[in-house]
């Protein structure tokens, strides 16, 4: 589906005005069906749609074209292109519209695209995409950096529909042209000031689109929406109040004809929640609060107001089932972390995966992977859905155990410990409980290994199907926790004191491919680095892994033997994950490094 017919409102209006604009701009010399005039040859069929869109933005000067960028609007020239589309033949016309336009992700199912923040509902950020191979990518070579003004560690991953990319950075939200990296437009809102924690920092992870509107989060968690044409703010709803601690560091995630989100703030005394939003009117339709509230099932981890300052955020986009009709949504860690007087038992529904009816928001079940949290192991990474022919879901969680669990009924079936550094547990019963230790944290502190970042966090694992492996990056670490007794406060971060490094001890990075259906390592690719890469995977059915390495850079590897076959310098810390498109039948990788979006390809034949 091309993305005129995507982005251009289907109102007579819009296309009253797209036909005026082109008889008057176009017309005179490429003739009224666009198939060539005295003066110009035809213009339908002859370039993509960000090609035509740059074409009348910046002119062809050598060959007499002029520039209308600064005569029209970057909506008006979008409306002018998706006109061009309907004046080309019948046949070309018709399969362009072969797709309907519905509210799904997987309804953009052309390979070429990447929808949305995981690249589908699945949570494989495995690319269909097989241009560049084991045999090639070797030439891969830099071909645009977009650079961001206001982020130092950008960690959003760009969605890409038809050649048109969306970013984000902080606040802002810019719309690129996937093959150029030129910008399109750009929506600017200032950062929040007095936020704290992570929302302090400003992080934002992407875009969500649907229709002809693109969502996304503020840093002090407000919900806006997008013309997805022009940038053009339709409207903003700020869905997290009554606490200044509250933000949202997420992509949302859009099911059906809803807008789903969580905050952030784990760590900081807030009560966490999952909602959703009409698309259409931003209208709240439900609320899933993470922290049971009194009376409510698992209140008894809760005394006083404490369901307000539990924590159990959401701050990473979740996956979702459409058979099923299940969203799957990992919770963050209990707070205060590092004490667990104020909040006995197991701390429902801290470090949980949930499954979700997007519909009401109604729980069907959950799993809890850290029951009663000392060590900060949130449950946000991405619990990632794939079929055996067993719908299973899988997730490489903070705590150091990939678990596998049956996603029809949330049973536990196995799991793996991932590092060797691992002295909390010493394993996982058969009803997928920890076999916990008398380690904890202590006035003096006590050595827990994995360290607070956890064996592995955020960023993103990937799956191929074809290997049947999971791909994600561990690491060997372990800190000295200490705990400091501490009282709620606004503006003030809930930990209950924190962790510091060992001197010596050393760090280790680890590129890990599992399989899930055996439960056996493929293979392990340490890293050269000092352990503080944030990078995530993505895989291609071209038999590639592409990946954030520790040492600044971006790397390609063998998907079957881990083997490194290419990389790239970005000369910055990586705390993003990778994502591939195609525009114009190349192949594209791209990965956000520091404050810079670099885009990959080979390169082309003359």
């Amino acid at each position: 589906m091309r993305i005129g017919l995507i982005l251009c409102l289907a109102s007579a209006a819009c296309a009253q005005d797209a036909a005026q604009l082109f008889n008057t701009t176009c017309a005179p010399c490429h003739g009224l069906d666009a198939r060539g005039g005295e003066h110009a040859p035809s213009i339908v069929e002859k370039a993509s749609d960000p090609g035509l869109f740059r074409i009348i933005q910046d002119g062809i000067p050598s060959k007499g074209m002029p520039a209308f960028g600064k005569l029209l609007q970057p909506f008006e020239i979008t409306n002018v292109v998706a006109y061009l589309r309907r004046l080309e033949p019948p046949a070309h016309a018709k399969s362009a519209i072969a797709i309907p336009l519905d509210t799904h992700i997987d309804s953009y199912s052309s390979k070429d695209n990447w929808p949305s923040y995981h690249g589908d509902y699945t949570g494989r950020r495995h690319s269909p995409l097989s241009q560049i191979t084991p045999t090639n990518v070797a030439n891969l070579r830099a071909q645009w950096v977009f650079h961001s003004r206001n982020s130092s560690n950008l960690e959003m991953t760009p969605v890409v529909l038809n050649g048109f990319m969306f970013v984000t950075s902080a606040n802002d939200v810019f719309a690129l042209d996937a093959r150029t990296g030129q910008r399109l437009w750009h929506f600017e809102r200032p950062i929040t000031e007095g936020l704290i924690d992570d929302a302090s920092a400003h992080h934002n992870r992407g875009v969500a689109l649907w229709h002809a509107r693109l969502y996304t989060e503020t840093d002090n968690a407000h919900l806006l929406c997008l013309d997805a044409r022009t940038g053009k703010l339709l409207w903003d709803v700020s869905y997290a109040e009554g606490n200044k601690n509250y933000g949202a560091t997420s992509a949302p995630l859009v099911v059906k004809d809803k807008v789903l989100v969580g905050t952030s703030g784990g760590d900081d005394g807030v009560r966490g929640f999952i909602a959703a939003f009409d698309a259409e009117t931003g209208k709240e339709s439900w609320r899933f609060w993470t922290i049971p509230g009194p009376g409510e099932f698992g209140s008894s981890s809760w005394p006083g107001d404490m369901y307000l300052r539990g924590g159990a955020t959401a701050w990473m986009p979740g996956t979702y089932d459409p058979e099923l009709n299940t969203i799957y949504w990992g919770t963050s860690n209990p707070a205060p972390d590092f004490d667990g007087d104020p909040r006995p038992g197991d701390d429902l529904y801290t470090d949980c995966v949930l499954a979700l009816d997007p519909d009401t928001g109604k729980l069907k079940w959950y799993f809890q992977f850290t029951p009663h949290d000392l060590f900060d192991y949130d449950a946000t990474e991405t619990p990632v859905l794939i079929d055996t022919p067993r719908k299973l879901l899988i997730q490489a969680n903070r705590n150091g155990f990939v678990y596998v669990l049956d996603r029809t009924n949330g049973k536990f079936l196995s799991a793996t410990p991932f590092v060797k550094k691992l002295n909390w547990a010493t394993g996982i019963d058969k009803n997928g409980r920890p076999i916990r230790t008398d380690v904890k944290p202590s006035k003096e502190g006590t050595v827990v290994c994995p360290d607070m970042t956890g064996a592995t966090n955020w960023f993103s694992p990937s799956y191929n199907p074809a290997t049947h492996l999971l791909y994600f990056m561990a690491l060997e670490s372990c800190q000295k926790y200490f705990l400091e007794p501490q009282k709620f406060a606004e503006g003030r971060a809930f930990y209950a004191t924190g962790a510091k490094n060992i001197p010596g001890a050393g760090k280790q990075k680890i590129l890990v491919a599992f399989n899930p259906e055996t439960g056996h390592f493929a293979w392990r690719a340490p890293q050269t680095g000092d352990g503080e890469s944030w990078a995530g995977t993505m895989t291609t059915a071209g038999g590639l892994v592409f990946f954030g390495n520790d040492s600044e850079g971006f790397e390609a590897a063998d998907a079957l033997t881990g083997k490194s076959l290419w990389h790239f310098n970005t000369g910055q810390s990586v705390h993003a994950s990778p994502m591939s498109y195609a525009v114009d039948g190349a192949q594209y990788v791209a990965i956000a490094s520091g404050c810079d979006l670099f885009a990959f390809a080979l390169p082309t034949r003359p």
